[in-house]
């Protein structure tokens, strides 16, 4: 044993021991804590003393606190100086010309003691739309742009040891914003899903805070990641060093990568006032050159493994500067084979399941974990993808969370759709660059794109490519235009019956985009009507029922055109019954949002790389409290549309095709999956099964594919109502070949595009699919139509994307007598050539069913083991579900466990169904004392049906600060059928 150790050997030892970090963390000082208080007022209610402001010890007792980061308007909101704009039509009375001006921010601050070293900066991360700063009296910087980052040497004007005197006169986007008074919040103005919020978002809409260093410093370190192979990972690593001080100098940079312990270091000059690029590579440093990375991967295809990189400047031995970066080792790759868009990662083709962003809150008030709850949701739902629509959402949180649970980001720039650019191309420009240059190194953007539903105006469309090229290495795909370039559109967005998303093709209602059909669809969605619990947050009781202008107001209306409201009654009504009042109303949607939002992912899935690429419905959150364009709510309550969305997305997924009743196994992950079980049992309303349905097959799942197990056999024994019946044709050889039961028979046209045959079926029915054959003189555009009396034609279904061979189409059961298939184009240079035209109607087999069923979908292990369990009910008429209203109602056990861990409550509530069907049963977690939700609440299952004896286990997280003391969380299940 040593006892005589001096003391500075001591201090040495603790100083080796101590973590690298320790000595590489920035000192810095946050301008919006809640010890720094900010107040505004408008410049125009100053008067002439408007310079006063900018002296220490001026009087503001008559300015508004003001919310920091944030907008004017919250900060007036969040006073209690206007109503709450979320309820009723109150943002709607709102007084725009009071907040469509400039405004005052003001400040006052002292610089911690703890700043030693040379250098004091002051630190603007946004500004909206243009900020003039003064600091002392003095200006020292104009900020044009919500992206545009300030960083100001204040060292000479600041007071380091009395108070400084802060103020920025912050000036509205001019209009339009679209795309006018870009960059900015585009949607800000209005839009078919949000409000026109009262000062256009603008406000110091970002952090603001001090740091301190030496006389050299960083600028956006850049860490770019290449894989030769997934065995090996190249670093290749550049680092900006300004020098502020008037001396050359020498530094050096040293850094350390975790994992891995990955040390470098290297010794640069750096002139007076000039800033220098420091690079690194794996020929300089053989560490930067990994083997066997951990590699970031998208949801579902593995972890999303990150790294961090401590960076530290130093000028001898003083550390001067020092900045942390975390970024994920990952390889993007693209390509447009059959001109459709699809992106691999890391070498893997990536089914792309998301959703659009409009923006995180419609007033910026969403900050720093509610960024973590929102992606959490999303990591919840199976998504791998959010498309940041105008790139409206600019948070570095946002950022942190999608890398955290691996989720890519379609990354938009704010130009929308119409040729005009904005007022101040050069401000745009800049912004741009800072938005690169700010967020390249997360792993999680996949692509950056120039513009919605347009292509950039000369001359942002060449700057932006050149800025990808330049400050991204162009390691991430610059796509000009959301919807075209490799992409079959966007839209439609107003509810659709569940088939229409598994028939061909389903179109886009803008951009016809270079795919046949199903392609990559950056937006397609649905009008999402939330439940009753959260409309009465939002609607007065007096509004609730029956439907009028205030649910406009909340875009339930012409406000939100494109969701068709309309066609959304119709569907609850035609589908469940006419709606009693407003909870039946929102208890009948839920059903209806579930059946859609599956269908869609559901839909795009059973036709992967045939051709879809993936989906992004419109929207995946919620900016507003709405009806329309959501998945869970305003509120974070999960409604079906969210349910049905986790449904359609799991990694590993039994589902069911509606159209021709296949069932398949579609596996999004990265993993091969052999000697699975795929199941299929048909129950009637009384939960008993009716047995001449089951179906099972083994199936191996490989990765990436849908692979068919079996068909159901609803259609086994339907009758060809074409076959033997008249036909007639605008020109050609023996029409009535196509329904002689021959199949190498046919009808030959005339070399005219516009020839057409009908089939007379001799009798109405109800007709719902039609099959044809093509010989290779084939029909490259068509439609099929319909009639009652061979007159009046009406078109279900329209093929731009025809072939030779059997083509079954699908469609809503029409009453029809006539069934015709008029040609549009030609697919060869002779006339049209056809082999059979079947027709068939929607009675199926029907005998032992009742008007609704249940199918219920089971994929096992070899071993037994369930991994994914699926459920759907099917109407006789596919349309129509309003015989669940006759189920009776059922008695439930319900049991729970409380479990408090780390800040958190995680219950475990076990619901049984002892006598009947309890169908779509809805759980919620309330609060003893109030009844109220418990949310925003992570569930493992929700509206799921239990046959008699069934139970279901359902896992409910959230806060434990959400219930107090004194109450206590229960559980509350209720079935449709109650």
């Amino acid at each position: 044993m040593i006892k005589n150790i001096s003391h500075k050997i001591l201090f040495f030892l603790a100083l080796s021991a101590l973590p690298w970090s320790a000595f590489s963390q920035n000192i810095k000082s946050s301008l919006n804590a809640p010890a720094v208080t900010w107040k505004v007022k408008p410049q125009a209610e100053i008067g002439k003393d408007s310079m006063a402001i900018l002296n220490a010890g001026y009087g503001t007792t008559s300015w508004v606190n003001a919310v920091v980061p944030g907008t004017v308007f919250n900060s007036y909101v969040t006073a209690g100086l206007e109503k709450d704009p979320n309820y009723g039509d109150n943002i709607h009375k709102v007084d725009r010309a009071k907040y469509d001006r400039s405004y005052w921010y003001r400040t006052e601050f002292k610089v911690p003691a703890n700043f030693t070293k040379d250098i004091i900066w002051l630190n603007f991360e946004g500004i909206n739309r243009l900020g003039d700063i003064y600091l002392n009296g003095k200006k020292i910087a104009t900020l044009s742009g919500m992206m545009q980052r300030g960083k100001f040497d204040i060292t000479k004007l600041a007071n380091r040891s009395g108070t400084n005197v802060l103020a920025i006169l912050v000036s509205i986007p001019q209009l339009p914003l679209n795309n006018y008074g870009s960059p900015t919040y585009v949607a800000s103005a209005s839009w078919d899903w949000i409000p026109y919020v009262p000062g256009l978002n603008s406000g110091i809409t970002d952090d603001v805070y001090l740091t301190n260093t030496g006389e050299i410093v960083m600028e956006d370190p850049w860490i770019r990641t290449n894989l030769p192979s997934n065995a090996r990972a190249d670093l290749d690593i550049k680092v900006d060093v300004k020098n502020v001080s008037s001396q050359n100098l020498q530094g050096e940079l040293a850094g350390i990568i975790m994992p891995g312990n990955i040390a470098f270091n290297k010794k640069f000059d750096v002139e007076a006032g000039r800033t220098t690029t420091v690079s690194l590579t794996k020929e300089q440093f053989t560490g930067l050159s990994i083997a066997n990375p951990t590699l970031w991967w998208p949801n579902g295809y593995g972890d999303p493994n990150l790294y961090t990189c401590e960076f530290k400047l130093k000028l001898g031995n003083e550390v001067t500067d020092s900045k942390k970066v975390t970024f994920g080792i990952r390889k993007y790759s693209y390509d447009k084979e059959g001109g459709v868009l699809h992106v691999s990662i890391n070498g893997k083709r990536v089914f792309l399941k998301g959703g659009n962003w409009g923006m995180s809150e419609y007033m910026l008030r969403a900050r720093g974990e509610e960024y973590d709850l929102k992606l959490r949701l999303h990591k919840e739902m199976n998504y791998n993808i959010i498309r940041n629509w105008l790139g409206s959402t600019t948070d570095e949180e946002f950022y942190q969370a999608c890398d955290k649970y691996g989720i890519m980001v379609w990354d938009d720039f704010w130009l929308n759709s119409n040729p005009t650019l904005p007022q101040d191309i050069y401000a745009f420009n800049e912004n741009a660059v800072e938005k690169v240059k700010r967020y390249r190194n997360y792993a999680c953007i996949a692509v950056w794109c120039g513009n919605n539903e347009g292509v950039p105006q000369p001359p942002l469309s060449g700057w932006l490519a050149e800025d990808i090229k330049t400050f991204d290495g162009n390691d991430r795909l610059y796509q000009a235009c959301s919807n075209a370039g490799g992409l079959s559109g966007s839209g439609l967005w107003g509810n659709k019956d569940p088939r229409w998303y598994f028939t061909k093709y389903p179109e886009a209602y803008f951009g016809t985009g270079d795919g046949p059909g199903w392609g990559l669809r950056s937006e397609i969605g649905t009008a999402v009507f939330p439940n009753v619990e959260s409309l009465r947050k939002f609607i007065p009781e007096k509004d609730l029922w029956p439907r009028n202008e205030m649910w406009n107001k909340h875009y339930f209306g012409t406000n939100a055109g494109n969701a068709s409201p309309d066609n959304y009654d119709k569907s609850i009504t035609e589908r469940y019954g006419a709606p009693k009042g407003i909870e039946d109303y929102t208890k009948k949607a839920q059903l209806l949002n579930i059946e859609t939002n599956k269908a869609m992912y559901e839909g795009w899935l059973d036709h992967m790389w045939e051709d879809a690429s993936g989906i992004m419905v419109w929207m995946s959150q919620s900016a507003y409290p709405s009806m329309v364009w959501q998945t869970y709510d305003y509120y974070y309550d999960l409604t079906g549309a969210y349910w049905g969305t986790k449904s359609a997305c799991e990694p590993l997924h039994v589902s069911w095709n509606p159209t021709n009743n296949s069932v398949k196994v579609i596996n999004t992950t990265g993993t091969d999956y052999k000697d699975l079980q795929a199941e299929a049992a048909i129950y009637n309303m009384d939960g008993k099964e009716v047995a001449k349905f089951r179906q099972s097959a083994k199936v191996n799942s490989f990765s990436d594919t849908a692979t068919e197990s079996f068909v159901i056999p609803f259609y086994a024994n339907q009758q060809d109502l074409a076959f033997q019946k008249p036909v007639m044709a605008s020109s050609g050889e023996k029409p009535a070949d196509v329904n002689d039961g021959n199949d190498s028979s046919r009808w030959s046209a005339d070399n005219k595009d516009e020839e057409w045959i009908y089939v007379d079926l001799q009798g109405e029915h109800m007709v719902n699919r039609v099959v044809l054959n093509w010989e290779n003189a084939y029909a490259k555009e068509y439609k099929i139509q319909l009639s009652t009396d061979a007159k009046t034609w009406t078109d279900v279904i329209m093929v731009r994307d025809g072939k030779p061979g059997p083509e079954a189409l699908s469609f809503d059961e029409t009453p029809a007598r006539y069934v015709r298939m008029q040609g549009v184009k030609r697919g060869s240079g002779w006339g049209y050539s056809l082999f059979d035209f079947k027709v068939y109607a929607a009675s199926a087999d029907i005998a032992g069913l009742t008007k609704v069923h249940f199918i219920k979908l089971k994929l096992k292990e070899a071993s037994g083991k369930l991994i994914s369990e699926n459920f759907y009910w099917r109407g006789i008429n596919m349309k129509d579900f309003k015989a669940l209203s006759e189920l009776p109602k059922v008695k439930l056990n319900v049991t729970s466990k409380i479990v408090k861990r780390n800040g958190k409550q995680y219950i475990t509530a076990k619901v049984s169904s002892p006598d009947g069907v309890a169908f779509g049963l809805r759980v919620q977690a309330l609060n003893s004392k109030t009844n109220d939700q418990i949310l925003p609440a992570i569930m493992s299952n929700n509206y799921f049906t239990l046959f008699k004896g069934e139970s279901r286990e359902v896992l409910i997280e959230f806060e434990e600060a959400l219930v107090k003391t004194g109450e206590k969380p229960i559980i509350m299940a209720a079935p449709y059928n109650n």
